[in-house]
């Protein structure tokens, strides 16, 4: 199950885990972009299905679970992906506009996690948690109290629900891309990240991120893998930054 994954971080993750031979549930409030997607990646002779969810609503989430407890029995692997970004500088901020952020980011994946709880224990010994977080849950950066806030409580969500699975063999880590070519890349005004002076001029010019470029969910979906995988049997309560270096040099 992947939460946030009609495109972007989220799909590059869904379509390694079916390609992996995983049987993957693209889960999306934005459905008709997740049907569409499952529809390519299942041309591909992927097993691979798509569901409605608005992680921000119980009556949804609970739906969702009753979905896959019908036809599946079981979720082995949860993938809390879904988020919306947001620029919430404290002076412009509304409440409204932070309890928004948190209501998808933070609240959503703690939602998703106790309501499919009961489906990763039914799936056995060695099932997984996935939490996306992100190098902002770390760090400080303008115009992002709210993004920054959610996806810090995801990091520590992630190692308190560690320790209350790890006596079920469920596995919980989370991981933090860094600047990822996404929808979630493009500004207000329509420009794109990456291609913005300040950016290029910090990031690349001078390397502050050292592997010089954007990641893309190709990136982000190899590691999500390994930590989904037997490789990663024995780490649980984890953050693994994958950012082309861009905390090593705050």
């Amino acid at each position: 199950m992947v939460t946030g994954a009609a495109q972007g971080i989220g799909l590059g993750i869904a379509t390694r885990l079916a390609e992996e031979g995983a049987s993957v549930i693209l889960a999306d409030i934005a459905h008709t972009k997740a049907d569409a997607a499952a529809a390519g990646l299942v041309k591909q002779g992927l097993r691979v299905s798509a569901a409605p969810v608005d992680v921000a609503d119980d009556g949804s989430v609970n739906a969702l679970a009753r979905r896959v407890d019908a036809e599946h029995g079981k979720c082995e692997i949860l993938v809390n992906n879904a988020a919306i970004g947001a620029d919430t500088h404290i002076e412009t901020m509304t409440m409204e506009d932070y309890q928004r952020v948190i209501r998808i980011n933070q609240d959503g994946a703690i939602r998703m996690t106790m309501t499919f709880v009961p489906l990763i224990k039914k799936a056995g010994p060695g099932r997984r948690i996935l939490n996306i977080a992100s190098i902002q849950g770390l760090r400080g950066w303008p115009n992002q109290i709210a993004y920054a806030t959610a996806k810090g409580a995801i990091v520590n969500f992630t190692r308190a629900l560690a320790c209350d699975l790890a006596p079920h063999d469920i596995m919980v880590n989370a991981l933090a891309p860094g600047f990822v070519d996404t929808p979630m890349s493009i500004q207000p005004d329509g420009s794109h990240e990456y291609d913005s002076d300040w950016f290029r001029d910090i990031y690349v010019k001078h390397g502050r991120i050292p592997m010089r470029r954007f990641g893309k969910p190709v990136d982000i979906a190899g590691p999500v893998f390994f930590l989904c995988s037997d490789d990663a049997q024995y780490m649980t309560g984890q953050l693994l930054s994958v950012d082309g270096g861009a905390s090593a040099t705050f």
